[in-house]
């Protein structure tokens, strides 16, 4: 495969990471309408970049973070389960994987592992968190090879049918 990873102008390309992202995660067109917006403001914050995996010219698998920060939406929701777990110093001084989604055809080929591990590679912060649906998955094994652990477990967001984990790991991430 001629998989070639680099950093991705998410806001010029937002339709495409977005088509990847609702085949990956099982999005309809009005998630996927409310993810546009969200992804167009998350882009805007201080520190906020984007990586891109292509293969033949189309996007395959993106991932996009940020400096996190306890005044972002996702930290109000997540800090009371951390802080049930004595976990919610995790919230300072990380960077925080906001999305990693590779196309179900790419899938298994070692390019979410690229994909996060590129990123968190640039980051200053000491450690990475998370957020993934708290199941058995395929992801929630990527995660965790790499180092990250539990902080929390069934975490609801408002908007979520399924309960979620928090997962942190430190920095740099393990390698296999």
């Amino acid at each position: 495969m001629d998989l070639v990873i680099g950093p991705l102008d998410l806001t010029a390309h937002v339709d495409e990471a977005l088509t990847v992202q609702a085949l990956a995660f099982g999005l309809g067109p009005e998630e996927v309408a409310v993810r546009r917006q969200i992804v167009q403001r998350h882009m805007q914050y201080d520190g906020a970049r984007a990586l891109g995996a292509t293969s033949r010219g189309r996007l395959v698998g993106f991932v996009y973070g940020m400096p996190n920060s306890r005044t972002h939406w996702w930290s109000t929701v997540v800090e009371p389960y951390l802080r049930a777990n004595g976990n919610d110093l995790w919230l300072d001084d990380s960077f925080v994987i906001t999305e990693l989604h590779v196309h179900p055809d790419h899938q298994n080929h070692g390019i979410g592992r690229r994909l996060i591990t590129t990123i968190t590679d640039t980051a200053d912060e000491p450690r990475s968190i998370l957020s993934a649906i708290d199941t058995d998955s395929p992801a929630r094994g990527l995660y965790h090879s790499l180092g990250y652990v539990d902080l929390a477990r069934r975490v609801h967001f408002p908007s979520a049918q399924r309960p979620y984990a928090v997962m942190g790991a430190p920095l740099p991430l393990r390698r296999r």
